[in-house]
Formats: structure tokens, C-alpha cells, sequence
């Protein structure tokens, strides 16, 4: 995943309408995570259900393969509060946004790498 997020803020660049559009985006890397993940499933004939959803494809990715797919958890509990707040001003953090961008970045690879070696379960 190559992902090329603006300047922090405070620095010298102009692009803040740049920076705004990343951090207002609750659903920040979660996306690309889930198709991913979901694709590993799907590869051995698995389908997960609207029903237990997003919990499903997290444990059953941890279930099969381990520490590699725990940033996903993460990912999905804090996606989840950013998308439903508890409280009206919680926003993600530019740090947060990034952090979250290098975690999807990892999952993605080892979805990638994954992907080729998976038969029907």
C-alpha cells in the first residue's frame, strides 16, 4: 500500500485543506483491511454473514494466521467509534491516521502474500 499523507500540521507546507480531508476520514484504512481480509476468506470458500460481519473476518483472519492480522482488530474497534461516537468531538489524530495507514499497509501485504497459497477450506 503506497499512501503519501500530506505534511503534519505546523509544518511549513501549504496544503491544510489537504491535511483536513485525512483526518476528517473516519474510516481511515479500515476498508481496503476488511475487502482484504474478506478475500482471504472467500479464497477458501468462506463467506462471512451481515451477521457478526466485521468480528467474523477478525477472528477468524487471527484464528488462521496468527499475530500478523491483530492491527486489525484495532483498526475495526476504533473505525467503529469514529463512525459512531460516543462523544461529539472525537476525531482521529494526524499520528493516529498515520499509524492506522502503515498498520492497513502490513495487512495488505500479508493478504497479498497470502492470496496465491489458499485453497478451498
Amino acid at each position: 500500500m503506497d499512501v503519501r499523507l500530506p505534511e503534519s500540521p505546523g509544518s511549513s507546507g501549504d496544503n491544510s485543506s489537504e491535511q483536513a480531508t485525512v483526518l476528517e476520514d473516519s474510516t481511515f484504512a479500515f476498508p481496503e483491511d476488511i475487502f482484504g481480509c474478506t478475500a482471504l476468506l472467500i479464497q477458501q470458500g468462506l463467506r462471512p454473514t451481515t451477521r457478526g460481519g466485521h468480528l467474523v473476518v477478525d477472528e477468524a483472519m487471527r484464528a488462521q494466521f496468527g499475530d500478523t492480522f491483530r492491527p486489525f482488530r484495532a483498526l475495526r474497534i476504533r473505525r467503529n467509534e469514529l463512525e459512531y461516537p460516543a462523544m461529539p468531538d472525537d476525531a482521529a489524530t494526524y499520528d493516529e491516521v498515520r499509524e492506522a495507514l502503515s498498520d492497513a499497509g502490513q495487512i495488505i501485504s500479508a493478504v497479498e502474500k497470502l492470496l496465491p497459497h489458499l485453497g478451498l477450506f
